[in-house]
């Protein structure tokens, strides 16, 4: 897998590149990894309903083609986009994203922070009140946010299987923005970043403990 660090980049021309790069590639396209970070910007996913931008103000709402509802992306937060074919690699898109999941959660660790899954609700959550502790969370939770901060958001498109779009993790940034909106369409949700977790690191190093596990994940 070919890695990229495209450093602080415009989201619409990414993700006009990111479309023109899987149109354009053939079954020996090597598979290549984008990271990088945006300008403030909100991005609405294909199922995106508009309601749940709330409150957006000077910051621009772009529509994509990648799967999930709203988020936020904004300077401080790592992108990481897997630009992947999965028939080379011999999974499907339900593999594809537990091993994006599972690089977010490895990532996490080598800060002392525990990642969890919520069943439905793609992305990583961590427990506010103790971030590194061990414990599964356990059911049935009426509320399956109660106590949780997501702080990596995931939205992916897959055309002729081969991916684009990808994962998001929050570092150290303004999270003011994600008050605007119902995060990933759920309402009252808290967002977090490794900062909010008492964690000390700069992009540079979580770009490159990322994709280090992406790239181990997803490549053959």
């Amino acid at each position: 897998m070919q890695i990229q660090v495209l450093g602080r980049v415009d989201y619409a021309a990414t993700q006009d590149a990111m479309r023109a790069f899987t149109e354009g590639r053939h079954p020996d396209t090597p598979d290549q990894l984008w990271l990088c970070e945006h300008p403030p910007v909100f991005t609405l996913g294909l199922a995106g309903k508009a309601e749940h931008v709330l409150a957006p103000g000077a910051v621009p709402v772009v529509q994509t083609n990648r799967g999930g509802q709203v988020t936020y992306h904004g300077p401080g937060q790592v992108v990481a986009y897997p630009l992947v074919d999965l028939r080379r690699l011999g999974i499907y898109v339900k593999e594809y994203v537990f091993r994006l999941e599972l690089a977010v959660i490895q990532t996490l660790e080598t800060y002392g922070i525990t990642g969890h899954r919520v069943p439905g609700a793609p992305g990583i959550y961590v427990n506010l009140a103790q971030p590194g502790a061990h414990e599964r969370l356990v059911g049935p939770r009426p509320d399956p946010f109660a106590g949780l901060g997501k702080v990596a958001a995931l939205g992916i498109k897959v055309t002729r299987h081969c991916t684009y779009h990808g994962v998001a993790l929050n570092v150290a940034m303004d999270l003011s923005p994600f008050s605007g909106i119902n995060p990933c369409g759920y309402a009252g949700l808290t967002s977090v970043d490794l900062a909010t977790l008492g964690v000390s690191t700069d992009w540079g190093t979580a770009a490159a403990r990322l994709g280090e596990r992406l790239a181990t994940h997803l490549s053959p």
